[in-house]
């Protein structure tokens, strides 16, 4: 079980099937044109998109030598990331998008232990002027930017 580089090859497989199920599921729906998208557009972009990446990530994989080491799953660092989602969709309506997005970012940061709480503070601010500026301003989404109760 040593000749082939498995942490690439399965990586690059779970890449490409999860991209194979947002290109089949985004089929339920819509796909219109590059004038007027549908509702279907980007899933089906984006999972072709990860079709196509998780393809160039495990082909490569398949050929080249690997030594046999143990897939070590980074459970902490994959509840964080999620954490962070979740805590956005959640505060996004009630708390408002600049505050929503601190929390989020400050929570996936979380999974970098390397990166220190000015650090930290500093992603947080520019990710969300970066937001703002292109979700509420750029393209003019309504949501609400601060909290409302």
């Amino acid at each position: 079980m040593t000749d082939k580089n498995y942490r690439d090859l399965l990586g690059g497989l779970l890449v490409a099937a999860i991209g194979l199920f947002a290109a089949l599921y985004g089929q339920r729906y819509e796909f219109g044109s590059l004038q007027q998208m549908g509702p279907g557009f980007f899933p089906i972009l984006l999972g072709i998109g990860l079709l196509l990446l998780g393809g160039a990530i495990a082909a490569p994989a398949w050929r080249r030598q690997g030594k046999a080491q143990p897939i070590r799953v980074e459970w902490r660092t994959g509840a964080l990331v999620l954490g962070s989602v979740v805590v956005f969709a959640l505060a996004l309506q009630t708390l408002g998008l600049v505050i929503a997005t601190v929390a989020a970012v400050l929570l996936a940061s979380l999974a970098d232990r390397s990166l220190r709480w000015p650090g930290r503070l500093k992603l947080a601010a520019g990710i969300t002027l970066l937001t703002v500026l292109i979700f509420v301003t750029g393209l003019g989404m309504i949501v609400p930017l601060w909290w409302h109760f």
